[in-house]
C-alpha cells in the first residue's frame, strides 16, 4: 500500500530559488580575474541565473546537452551550475591543471557543444585549440571592457545575459534526469565520467548539510578553496545557499598570503580544501602571527590531514574535521563530527580522534571486503577494501562499460579501493589506497601511517612513502622527503624519531630528498609520478652489488 503524499521531483534550480527567498540578506564575494572583489545576493543570483538559462536556450543549447566549463572559483562559474542545470542541461566542469591528452579526452568523450571559460584561463585554449570537439563555441566569462584580443571566436557572458529579461518558468523534469558531469583524475587509464542526477545532487547537499552541523550554520561565510571542477567542490554551490550561508570565492588565488588576506577582510568562518593548500596557508598564520579573526572551522578532505596539522590548527583555535569521499559519491561520504561523548576529553586525545576520515554520512552505507572476498566486521580492527552504496554513490561511469565492470560487485556495490577499518562507531579510517599499500614479507605496511608520522618531524616541510621492489621482502618503502629548511634529516634520525610508532620492519630503509612532491591536477601527491620517477632507484643494501 502508497502512503499518500505528494510527490515533487527534486530539481536543483529549486535550492536557489529557496535561498533566495529565505537568505535573501545572503550571497557570493569574488575575488575575481579582472581584479576586483565583486559581492552579490542570493537574489540577485537568481536573476542572473535566469538571465543565463534564457541566453543557453536562444544559443540553441537543448536538454541533454554537455556544457563545459573551464574556470576557477567565482560566482560567474556558480550561476553556471544552476543556469545549466536548471533548463535541463549538463554542467560539465573540466579540470584546467589536467594534461593536454587528458583535457582532448575529456572534451570529445562529453561531447560538449558550448565551452565557458574565464579569462585567464582562455591563452590555455588559445595554446592548445585542438582539445575542443568539433563546433564547440567559445564564451569569456567576463564583461565587454575585459574581453580579449584573440584569433579564436569568443563570446562575452555579460553581453549574453545582458539581452536577456530573466523571466522563466523553470521546467519540470524527472528527478533522475542528468544535471553535472565530473571526470576522475584517475592515476592509470583515461579518465572516467560521473554523470550526476538533480536527485543524487539535492540528497547530496541534505546529507552533507545534517552531517556537518558545526561547520555549516546559517549567517556564517565559508569559503571553498577546493576547486568547482573538483567534485563541484564537494559540493558546495549547493550546501551553502541550502544552509544560508554566504559563499567567498577564492578565484585563483590559493597561495598562503592571498587565502589569509582573503579571509580576513571578508569574515571567513568555515574553509574547506585539500592538506596542501592547507599547510600554505599554516605557514602564513605562523608568520602572522595569528589566524584570520573570523575562522574557527576548517574541513579537510581530498588526502589525509597529518596529524601535526590537525594539531597545529586546533593549538589555534580553530576545529578541524575530516571528510572522506570520492568523485563517484558526489563526493562526500563521511562527517568529520565527533561524538558527543568526546567533547571533554583532553586535547592530545581530541586531536588522535580525529586523525581519520570521520564517520559515515546518512545515505552511505559501508561495506569491508577482504582479499578472499569475506565480508568483514566493522570491528574497528578487520582490514579489507571499502565499497559503498548510497542515493548519490554512481551505478555505472558515463558511457563505460569496461570500467563500470570493474568497478562494481554482483551486488551492486562500488568498490572504492580504500584499504580501511570501521569501528562498531561508525568511524572510518582509510589505511591506505589499495595499490599505495607496501607488502613487506606478507604483511601489509600503510604509507598513509608512515607519511603521517614522518610529516611531524620539525625538519619536514612534506613526505611521501613509495614502494619499492625487493627480491627477499617483495616490496620496501622508502620515505621521499622535501626539508623545511637547510637541515636533512637523516634515515637514523628518522627512524629514532618514527620507532615509538612503528615496528622496525615497518620503518623505510631510505629517505630520499626532493625539492617538492609532484602534485596531482586535485592537488593530492602523485604516487603514480614517484614511482616513474624513482623507478631505477637500487636499495642501499644492493648498491654494492648492482655497479652503483
Amino acid at each position: 500500500m502508497d502512503g499518500l503524499m505528494m510527490h515533487r521531483d527534486l530539481r536543483i534550480i529549486d535550492i536557489l530559488t529557496y535561498a533566495a527567498e529565505a537568505y535573501p540578506d545572503q550571497g557570493i564575494t569574488s575575488a575575481r580575474d579582472e581584479g576586483d572583489v565583486h559581492r552579490i545576493s542570493y537574489p540577485q543570483v537568481l536573476h542572473r541565473v535566469a538571465q543565463l538559462a534564457q541566453a543557453l536556450q536562444r544559443l540553441g543549447v537543448a536538454p541533454g546537452d554537455r556544457i563545459a566549463t573551464l574556470a576557477w572559483n567565482g560566482h560567474r562559474h556558480f550561476e553556471l551550475y544552476y543556469g545549466v542545470s536548471g533548463m535541463g542541461a549538463v554542467c560539465h566542469t573540466i579540470n584546467p591543471r589536467l594534461p593536454e591528452n587528458q583535457m582532448s579526452y575529456i572534451f570529445d568523450h562529453a561531447k560538449d557543444s558550448l565551452l565557458f571559460v574565464d579569462l585567464s584561463l582562455v591563452p590555455l585554449i588559445e595554446s592548445t585549440p585542438q582539445v575542443l570537439p568539433e563546433g564547440c563555441r567559445i564564451v569569456v566569462m567576463t564583461d565587454q571592457a575585459h574581453m580579449p584580443d584573440s584569433a579564436l571566436d569568443l563570446m562575452c557572458y555579460e553581453d549574453l545575459l545582458a539581452a536577456e529579461d530573466g523571466r522563466i518558468d523553470w521546467p519540470e523534469f524527472p528527478e533522475n534526469t542528468a544535471a553535472g558531469l565530473c571526470y576522475t583524475s584517475g592515476t592509470t587509464g583515461n579518465p572516467k565520467g560521473a554523470l550526476y542526477s538533480h536527485r543524487s545532487t539535492v540528497l547530496h547537499a541534505l546529507y552533507t548539510v545534517t552531517g556537518h552541523p558545526q561547520s555549516l550554520q546559517p549567517g556564517k561565510k565559508v569559503l571553498p578553496v577546493v576547486p568547482l571542477f573538483h567534485v563541484n567542490a564537494w559540493g558546495m554551490p549547493y550546501i551553502a545557499p541550502l544552509k544560508g550561508m554566504s559563499l567567498v570565492m577564492p578565484g585563483r588565488f590559493l597561495d598562503g598570503a592571498s587565502l589569509f588576506d582573503l579571509m580576513e577582510n571578508e569574515g571567513v568562518f568555515s574553509a574547506w580544501g585539500v592538506p596542501t593548500v592547507w599547510a600554505g596557508l599554516q605557514a602564513e598564520i605562523e608568520k602572522r602571527g595569528a589566524p584570520p579573526a573570523a575562522f574557527k572551522d576548517l574541513v579537510v578532505g581530498g588526502s589525509a590531514a597529518p596529524r601535526a596539522m590537525i594539531e597545529a590548527f586546533e593549538t589555534m583555535g580553530v576545529s578541524v574535521n575530516q571528510a572522506w569521499g570520492m568523485t563517484e559519491m558526489s563526493p562526500i561520504g563521511t562527517r568529520g563530527i565527533l561524538p558527543v561523548a568526546l567533547k571533554d576529553t583532553p586535547f592530545d586525545e581530541l586531536v588522535d580522534a580525529k586523525v581519520g576520515a570521520g564517520r559515515r554520512l546518512f545515505g552511505v552505507d559501508f561495506k569491508l571486503v577482504g582479499e578472499d572476498g569475506t565480508v568483514l566486521p566493522h570491528d574497528g580492527e578487520s582490514e579489507g577494501e571499502l565499497y559503498v552504496r548510497g542515493n548519490a554513490v554512481i551505478h555505472s561511469y558515463y558511457q563505460n562499460s569496461e570500467a563500470t565492470e570493474a568497478a562494481f560487485d554482483a551486488d551492486g556495490w562500488f568498490g572504492t579501493g580504500d584499504v580501511a577499518t570501521v569501528g562498531p562507531d561508525g568511524r572510518l579510517i582509510v589505511r591506505d589506497r589499495a595499490k599505495d599499500l607496501v607488502k613487506s614479507g606478507g604483511e601489509w605496511i600503510s604509507s598513509i601511517d608512515l607519511e603521517n608520522f614522518a610529516t611531524a618531524h620539525p625538519d619536514l616541510a612534506a613526505c611521501a612513502v613509495i614502494a619499492v621492489p625487493h627480491p627477499k621482502w617483495d616490496e620496501r618503502p622508502v620515505l621521499v622527503a622535501v626539508a623545511a629548511g637547510n637541515t636533512r634529516p637523516s634515515l637514523e634520525d628518522m627512524h629514532d624519531f618514527m620507532r615509538e610508532a612503528f615496528a622496525k620492519w615497518q620503518l623505510p630503509d631510505d629517505i630520499l630528498y626532493v625539492d617538492a612532491l609532484p602534485l596531482t591536477a586535485t592537488g593530492k601527491v602523485s604516487k603514480l609520478t614517484l614511482r616513474k620517477q624513482f623507478a631505477d632507484y637500487v636499495l642501499p643494501e644492493f648498491r654494492g652489488a648492482a655497479g652503483g
